[in-house]
């Protein structure tokens, strides 16, 4: 299974975009800070995250700079040639 919750701000996004087949596309950088308990020792982390919304939802205007969301998608490569992963956003919400 390939699924992804990220509660994060989001700190960039990048002009809104289409696809070759005309699907509108919204870049944005993500960035995450928690708590997370490793080895049973407390640990800080810390991350930023590429993320795409396709279609409506790069529509909706839910994605603005400073906005806290919990975004839900998958991982996948940033293109057939590429190694890095990027965040794709199935679902937002505003918390």
């Amino acid at each position: 299974m390939n699924k992804l919750v990220l509660q994060a701000e989001v700190v960039q996004i990048e002009p809104l975009r289409y696809t070759p087949a005309g699907i509108p596309l919204l870049s944005v950088v993500l960035r995450h800070v928690s708590e997370q308990v490793e080895a049973g020792m407390k640990r800080k982390v810390e991350c930023e995250v590429n993320a795409v919304a396709l279609g409506d939802l790069a529509l909706k205007g839910l994605l603005s700079i400073g906005t806290h969301i919990q975004a839900t998608g998958f991982l996948a490569k940033r293109s057939l040639k590429s190694t890095q992963l990027v965040m794709h956003i199935n679902h937002i919400e505003r918390i």
